[in-house]
Order: C-alpha cells, then sequence, then structure tokens
C-alpha cells in the first residue's frame, strides 16, 4: 500500500509538490497581481527548496528503547516533517533547510497503552515529550526546541522564551498521534460522536458523514490539522458566531497524562467546580496526550444562504458587524475583510469592504434571517450583491472563500519568490476597536517600513479582517505582505512580530485569539495573564508532570521534582 508522505518543509504532500517552472509561473502570475499593491519592487528570481537528501539534521542525542522500537522512527524524513510548524518563519527554515531542532525520534503509537508506555520512558529519561497531531501551529507549538533558542523576536518584551533549566533534558520525542484516528462510536439520539484525536478534518467529516452527521468545525488547517490539536490549541472554525471554538462543541475529552488518565465524565452541561474539559483545552499538550474526546455533531445543514455586502469604509461595515452581532440572529458566517484585503483575494477592486454574511440551518429556511440582516446592512451604508441561487456562487463571496482555503499552499510559492507573508490575530471589545485598529495598524505599517530594504520601503501591505464576531467585541486578523529580505526573511518577520504584538498588549487586546500561545506568543501571554492564575496552572502542571515532560517551553515554565 503506497502512503502519501508529507512535504518535508511547507504545506502538504510530497507529490503536491509543483516543479520549479510550475511555482516561477504561479510566482509571475502573482506578482502581476499585487503589482498595484507592492508597487514596482523587483521581488527577485524564484529559488528552489533544499531537498531532503540535503538535509544535515543533528545527531540524535537518545535513540528509542528496544521496548517501544517497533513505533518510533529516526529518519530524516520523519525527523524533518516533526521539526517544525506552518508558520511563515518555519515554512522559510524549511524551505532553506534550517532544521534546528530535529526532535530526536518519532512516535507513532497505536493506542493509549503505547502512549502510557511512551510518557514513563519520557519520565524515567528526562526526555521532552512533545504531543504532535497534524503540526500546522503557527506559534511554535510543536517545535521540540528544549533548549529555548527559538527566534520569537521577543527580546525587551518583558518575558522569556523557550523551557527552562533546558539541561534537564535529555533530548525530546515528538508523539505523532496520526494513528489513532478513528470515529469510535457515533450517539444519534443525542447528537454525539466519539473520535480519537488523531482523526484529522476530512478522515472525521469523512467518517461522519456515514452517519449523515457532521461536526462542522473547519479551520483554515482543516486539511491536516487534527481534533487533538483543535482542542489542545482551542481551535477557532467554520462559525462566525456562537460556536466559534472547538470547546463549544466538546461533550467530553481523555487524554494521557504521566500522572495517570484524565477523563471527563459525558454531560451536556455541568456547574461542577472547574471544569476539566475547558483546563485541557488550550493546555497545548503542557498537561498531557489528548487521545480522544466526545464531540457534538449534527445532521449536515439543509438549508444554506449566502450574500456579499460592499462599504464605503471599513469602520462603516464594523459598526453594522455590530448591530448583527448584537442582534440576535447568529449568522453562520459574518466576516469582514477591508479593501485591501478584498483586491489581494479577488473579491473587490480595492475601493471598498466586504462583508462576507452567511445563514445555514439543519431544520428551517433562512432566508427570513438573512433579509432581516441585509436590512441591518442597509441600515449601515451597506450595498448588497447576493450569490446567484441564494448561494456564494462565482461571486466575491466565492472569490474570497477560494483565496481562504487556498491560502497554505500559496505561502509557499510567496517564500519561493521573496514574498514575505504572515498574519497575526487578536480580540478587542466594540468600544475599543477603532483607536485599536488605528494604533495597531499604524505601528505595524511603521514597522514594516522599518525593516525592508531600501528599495522596498512604502511597498508593504497591512490588511484586516474579523474572523469571528460576538455581541461585545470582534476577533481581528490582520495579514502583512511585503517583499523579503532574502536570507534574512526570520528577522524580518521578527521584528515586525514583536511591534505587532506589544501594540495588541498595548492597547488592550489579547495577544491570541484562535492561533493558541505556543513558544512564539509566550513573552506577551505573560504580560497578558493574571500572576496568581499562572501560580495555579503551573502547580496544576506540577501534581501531573512532575518532571516538566510535556511540551516545555508552552504556557508555562514547568516545576519538576529534584528527582
Amino acid at each position: 500500500m503506497n502512503i502519501r508522505r508529507r512535504k518535508h518543509w511547507g504545506w502538504g504532500f510530497e507529490d503536491q509538490q509543483p516543479t520549479l517552472a510550475e511555482v516561477g509561473a504561479t510566482a509571475a502570475r502573482l506578482a502581476a497581481h499585487l503589482r498595484p499593491a507592492l508597487g514596482e519592487v523587483a521581488l527577485g528570481e524564484v529559488e528552489a527548496p533544499v531537498p531532503l537528501d540535503a538535509l544535515e539534521l543533528s545527531a540524535p542525542r537518545v535513540a528509542a528503547p528496544l521496548s517501544l522500537a517497533d513505533i518510533c522512527a529516526a529518519d530524516d524524513h520523519v525527523r524533518a516533517t516533526h521539526a517544525l510548524g506552518k508558520s511563515y518563519s518555519d515554512v522559510v527554515r524549511g524551505f532553506r533547510g534550517e532544521f534546528f531542532h530535529p526532535p530526536d525520534f518519532v512516535a507513532h503509537p497505536r493506542d493509549e497503552t503505547d502512549v502510557e508506555r511512551l510518557l514513563e520512558w519520557c519520565s524515567a529519561e528526562h526526555v521532552a515529550a512533545i504531543p504532535y497531531g497534524g503540526g500546522t501551529s503557527v506559534v511554535g507549538g510543536v517545535t521540540p526546541d528544549i533548549d529555548g533558542e527559538r527566534n520569537t523576536g521577543a527580546a525587551g518584551s518583558g518575558g522569556a522564551t523557550g523551557a527552562r533549566g533546558a539541561d534537564a533534558y535529555n533530548g525530546a520525542v515528538s508523539i505523532d498521534l496520526s494513528a489513532l484516528n478513528r470515529v469510535l462510536e457515533v450517539d444519534p439520539v443525542s447528537r454525539a460522536a466519539l473520535i480519537q484525536a488523531g482523526a484529522c478534518g476530512p478522515d472525521l467529516e469523512a467518517q461522519l458523514a456515514e452517519y449523515g452527521l457532521t461536526l462542522r468545525h473547519f479551520p483554515q488547517s482543516f486539511e491536516l490539522s487534527t481534533l487533538g490539536g483543535w482542542i489542545a490549541t482551542r481551535a477557532a472554525g467554520h462559525f462566525a458566531t456562537v460556536l466559534t471554538h472547538i470547546e463549544d462543541f466538546v461533550e467530553s475529552t481523555r487524554a494521557i497524562t504521566p500522572a495517570g488518565v484524565w477523563e471527563s465524565r459525558r454531560l451536556p452541561g455541568s456547574g461542577a467546580g472547574v471544569s476539566p474539559d475547558r483546563m485541557l483545552a488550550g493546555s497545548e499538550g503542557a498537561l498531557g496526550v489528548i487521545t480522544q474526546a466526545w464531540v457534538r455533531v449534527q445532521p449536515r445543514p439543509s438549508h444554506r444562504i449566502s450574500a456579499g455586502v460592499r462599504f464605503e469604509r471599513f469602520l462603516d461595515g464594523a459598526e453594522c458587524v455590530r448591530a448583527l452581532a448584537q442582534s440576535g440572529l447568529s449568522p453562520a458566517n459574518c466576516r469582514l475583510i477591508d479593501a485591501h484585503e478584498a483586491r489581494t483575494t479577488m473579491a473587490g477592486d480595492g475601493s471598498h469592504a466586504l462583508l462576507v454574511l452567511g445563514f445555514e440551518s439543519t431544520d428551517h429556511p433562512v432566508r427570513e434571517a438573512m433579509s432581516r440582516a441585509l436590512a441591518i446592512c442597509t441600515e449601515h451604508g451597506g450595498a448588497v450583491s447576493e450569490g446567484r441561487g441564494g448561494r456564494s456562487g462565482e461571486d466575491a463571496v466565492s472569490s474570497w472563500r477560494g483565496a481562504f482555503l487556498g491560502a497554505p499552499y500559496l505561502r509557499d510559492v510567496f517564500v519561493a519568490m521573496g514574498l514575505l507573508s504572515e498574519t497575526f490575530e487578536t480580540a478587542i471589545t466594540w468600544e475599543r476597536f477603532p483607536a485599536f485598529h488605528e494604533h495597531v495598524t499604524a505601528a505595524v505599517r511603521e514597522a514594516i517600513d522599518s525593516v525592508a530594504a531600501p528599495a522596498a520601503r512604502g511597498a508593504g501591505l497591512l490588511s484586516c479582517r474579523f474572523t469571528h464576531v460576538y455581541p461585545d467585541g470582534p476577533a481581528p486578523y490582520f495579514t502583512v505582505l511585503a517583499p523579503a529580505r532574502r536570507r534574512e526573511e526570520v528577522e524580518q518577520w521578527a521584528a515586525i512580530k514583536r511591534v505587532a504584538c506589544d501594540a495588541v498588549i498595548a492597547h488592550g487586546g489579547t495577544i491570541t485569539h484562535h492561533h493558541a500561545v505556543g513558544r512564539d506568543h509566550r513573552p506577551w501571554y505573560d504580560r497578558q495573564r493574571p500572576d496568581p492564575f499562572a501560580q495555579a496552572l503551573r502547580g496544576a502542571k506540577a501534581a501531573i508532570d512532575s518532571r516538566g515532560i510535556m511540551n516545555p517551553g508552552v504556557l508555562i515554565d514547568p516545576l519538576r521534582d529534584p528527582a
């Protein structure tokens, strides 16, 4: 049986990698499309990635014990593919063949017993254990950097990154959950399903489809990311309102920790103290390895409708979205895109902002809800352009959706053609949003120019959209496009990222709405969270992970016993 292998760098599989000529043709089309935004700056020749057989990985520090050898591997491909996530900096490093922190070996547990055996060995041997789902982290969440050297550009930001006391670790193992990929049970009465944590989006949806059901959680990383990864990072998905994050779908969770099994009772809701499910959600592998979860599912929606609404000004659209979010209509899609992003995604000509609006139901028609929503849009100066047949069709809505889904693949091309492309996201309350948007935008635009090559100053592009909205505030998502300084891309982005994160925290936002903390956001998370909460979390980790082996460097610094 032929098994598709993931690329050792970037997004997707080896059989999806285009030739250099194909990349060049795509790059030429992208450069022409982006010229109005980036000007006449020359991006240089398209480059090729360092091939797998040319990599020079550091030698493993430890080897898998004989008792676990049948589920472990340490070849260059498996170590490289588990060394980095999928941030812009990760893609650049992989493209350049810079795998500074490969795991010493990768384990593929077949069941929970294997996970238990792995954690027992890691604890005994002082080896860091890094849970790995789809490897799509954009914040350094799966990088086995137990030395704390990952370049986040965090200097002077009031915090430190990486694991402390790294000399206590003799190595690092990546625990790949991809073999735990099945829907184990379906409860059609309560509409819930028990799904293993290693199931990626397409696989779990295909299995649920056999029952006529869907989880309907579609993050941009859906193709490769997994249920366990979604829960561990509090991922946000398809629904722009109400059910925004994966924990809204979680009924119960089960994880293997160094201290034993962590399993919550399956309930529709509970007021019994601190929720064990909510504590695992967002734990980022620092407490244990999530192995399965009961999640709420639903029939596939039989009623859907979408529309695109244009606004002359982004802030006018924001006021409209606030009204929609506070109306009780709860649209499934309510994503506001500024004029810059509308143009770059071919959803507009750059003269107006675009609101992508949609409703869906498994039970009843949604045209009445859409009619009321469009009336609110009209009241706020919006110009409505509904898709054909009540669906997105070949209009602005579908153009933006196509660009959204294809973005991970396009970024590989951007790296090859010398274009910096990265994002940061946050959330803020409505009354603070206008000033927040103004200050963050100004700071980041200045940062883009300050680190640009002299010929590229003024050529960068910063755009903003709302990914999710709440009655009390939006989740703004910013995209940076700029000519890259070849061979200095990581440092260039780190400088911009530092300014962006400082501005977000200084003006009252969260360091992340749905990308997680990982290692990259640690300095700003340290500033955002209350100190007593950090002490409580550190104490909880110490109680179940006394040797501090679980994904050291994310969220908090481990307290390890002296044994």
